[in-house]
């Protein structure tokens, strides 16, 4: 071979290992890849031995990893991430006792229509059938909670993990879990994904069915929409809003689906689902309307109150939804599996709405009566301290709520200006999830400020995620409602006169803890010592716990 074809050989080898090196990636590079072109940018977990090459693959992609303190609160930060940027959120737990931790946030996810996306270790199928220590059947428990549950395989991975985040994603958003071996996290494949699937284009109803919603709309003369978690996760504000102002509808939203309609709106009628007090204005209402929209409305939110609140064979009731109902928690004259807006915006179309609904001021009736019942105006308490916090932090903060009687209260009186202002666990109205929630909102949304409401009980479920603000260098504020019980727990003991028990426990110095972790902490117990804290805490460069004193019974009648 002369010099010339042995200069050119040597060319060809250099030019083939290069592209050997820039033509092939780990299986896990290709998930990482995926989901950093659906728009992750964070994921949020606690590594093991099983998924450091997940890990090093995320933040190779350019996803950040968030070292969490626990599973669960991994998961709610990465639920708050896909709540500010759209993308589904990321939760990484390591084998065994790391994806058992994280069991309620995913558990949450399906049942609050979150599109998070679990990645687990494993032991390679071989190791399995001779190694048992911290190895079970991860995708047996994660089957019932989840959308779908894959095994990574190097040949199938850019496959498996392009579907992964189309079943997050589309229909009723919610948790795919992904369980990758040792082994085929490092597998090398090729860099080339197959070409990208199509996203489904919006569907609305046609023929006969259209024609009877718009036929119904044109002659109602009581119309109500209920507007729930569907509607917030299809985007639909802007057209919900357009539909309810030109039809002169009133809107009652789901806790989740609070903002669709600006609750300052004189058609908003606020959030229902779990206060028996606000209830008891919003049912009758419902009861006396000929036209019930029910826009991508979810029950799984609500109380079993709301079974069968109306007869669709007396209204004329349209249930516009992602999914088929299975849940049979209500009934509809007509079923419409479709997009929110397209559907709404197909009905709208040419049709003349009526002069006035509602003729003889019922709307504003209710409104007044439901503002009555949830007064501002108390010294001090519950309420007192969520108008407070309202008056002084500004009108686009985002506020997350634990679950307890302060929830209840809160989604009532917290006026949320724009969708997704009050984050919370309202379907399976887990415990823990306020701290997390708001640490997620804001690192993914630092421009805004973020305040979350927890009992004292919640609050000592999740304490120790403090160190992991400090370490992100974010500054939410964190208020607790303090009066050393289950308050709403206590509340259901005494109304069933039973004796108490399991529901007290000792006052703790929250304000201490805060400092202890490196924020800022503050006790309080008028509205006067509140203003000054949220004053200071809109200012620190830490983050800040605000430890609210309230009375024992605070809020009996008030929910």
């Amino acid at each position: 071979m002369g010099i010339t074809a042995v200069l050119y050989a040597a060319v060809d080898i250099a030019q083939g290992q290069l592209m050997s090196k820039t033509q092939t990636i780990r299986a896990a590079d290709a998930i990482a890849r995926r989901l950093y072109d659906a728009g992750c940018r964070h994921a949020f977990g606690m590594p093991g031995g099983e998924v450091l090459t997940i890990v090093d693959a995320l933040e190779a992609a350019g996803i950040t990893f968030v070292l969490c303190k626990h599973e669960n609160a991994a998961g709610f930060m990465a639920e708050a991430a896909w709540h500010q940027t759209g993308a589904p959120g990321i939760m990484v737990a390591t084998i065994g006792p790391g994806v058992l931790n994280g069991v309620n946030a995913i558990a949450n996810a399906l049942q609050d229509r979150v599109p998070l996306i679990v990645l687990s270790g494993c032991v390679d199928a071989d190791e399995a059938q001779t190694y048992t220590h911290q190895v079970l059947d991860q995708q047996a428990v994660l089957r019932p909670i989840t959308k779908a549950s894959f095994q990574l395989s190097a040949g199938a991975a850019h496959v498996i993990a392009d579907k992964a985040v189309g079943i997050a994603l589309e229909g009723r958003p919610g948790p795919v879990h992904i369980d990758v071996p040792i082994s085929v996290a490092d597998a090398i494949v090729s860099a080339q994904a197959p070409a990208a699937r199509a996203t489904p284009a919006p569907t609305a109803p046609t023929g006969a069915q259209l024609q009877t919603a718009r036929d119904w709309l044109g002659s109602a003369q009581r119309p109500v929409l209920i507007v729930g978690v569907d509607a917030m996760n299809a985007l639909a504000g802007p057209t919900i809003t357009e539909f309810a102002t030109r039809f002169d509808i009133p809107v009652i939203t789901t806790y989740k689906a609070k903002g669709l309609l600006d609750e300052n709106h004189m058609l908003a009628l606020g959030g229902a689902g779990l206060s028996p007090l606000a209830d008891t204005y919003l049912v009758p209402f419902i009861k006396q309307s000929d036209l019930i929209l029910c826009v991508g409305y979810d029950p799984i939110e609500m109380r079993p109150g709301w079974r069968d609140i109306w007869d669709p064979r007396v209204q004329n009731v349209i249930d516009i939804t992602a999914e088929p109902n299975h849940h049979y928690m209500h009934q509809a004259s007509l079923s419409i599996i479709a997009d929110c807006a397209a559907t709404l915006t197909a009905m709208g179309e040419g049709i003349q709405p009526v002069a006035k609904t509602w003729a003889n001021g019922e709307i504003a009736a209710v409104k007044s009566a439901l503002a009555a019942a949830f007064p501002r105006s108390e010294t001090w308490g519950p309420a007192a301290i969520i108008d407070t916090c309202r008056q002084n932090l500004p009108a686009d903060t985002i506020a997350t709520a634990d679950s307890g009687a302060h929830r209840i209260l809160l989604s009532q009186m917290w006026t949320c200006t724009q969708p997704r202002g009050l984050l919370q666990s309202s379907a399976l109205c887990t415990m823990g999830c306020a701290l997390p929630l708001a640490m997620g909102t804001a690192l993914c949304a630092p421009d805004r400020t973020v305040v979350s409401f927890s009992g004292d009980a919640g609050f000592l479920m999740i304490a120790g995620e403090l160190s992991t603000a400090k370490e992100l260098g974010i500054t939410p504020v964190f208020v607790v409602f303090v009066d050393a019980s289950l308050a709403l727990i206590e509340l259901k003991q005494r109304q069933r006169q039973l004796r108490n028990a399991a529901v007290d426990f000792g006052k703790h110095d929250f304000a201490a803890m805060g400092q202890a972790f490196g924020g800022a902490g503050h006790t309080v117990s008028s509205r006067d010592e509140l203003e000054a804290a949220l004053a200071a805490a809109q200012t620190a460069e830490t983050f800040t716990v605000i430890a609210c004193i309230i009375d024992r019974g605070a809020y009996d009648g008030r929910i």
